[in-house]
């Protein structure tokens, strides 16, 4: 089993930051990557950030040049910094972490989600 534990979203003023973290544990053998994704209530979940295990990144357009995303291999932690933020990046951010536990096939694993509320 992975588990996922996300730490760091709460509330922050328009123009504001925070900075978010997921550390995995479990029988993970290899990482494909990890990343960030977000919900709005009634809406699917979108992709925010995602690292792959060569450091590469990728970036959903409306977070582009406001948010950060970073990864310890050693600690299997990932971050994600987000500055100038906005109203509209008010969700619920999920951690995902897509890798495997055996050496036959990959799946992606997620974090229980946490609040991120920007005022205006």
């Amino acid at each position: 089993q992975v588990q996922l534990v996300e730490s760091g979203g709460g509330l922050a003023q328009a123009g504001g930051s925070l900075r978010l973290s997921c550390a995995a544990s479990g029988s993970i053998v290899s990482i494909v990557a990890m990343g960030w994704y977000r919900q709005y209530p009634g809406k699917q979940r979108e992709l925010v950030a995602t690292i792959n295990s060569g450091g590469g990144r990728n970036y959903a357009d409306s977070v582009k040049g406001r948010f950060t995303i970073s990864r310890d291999n050693a600690l299997n932690t990932v971050y994600l910094q987000m500055n100038s933020l906005k109203p509209e990046d008010t969700a619920v951010y999920y951690c995902n972490l897509r890798g495997y536990t055996d050496y036959v096939s990959w799946d992606d694993y997620w974090g229980q989600g946490t609040q991120v509320t920007v005022s205006s």
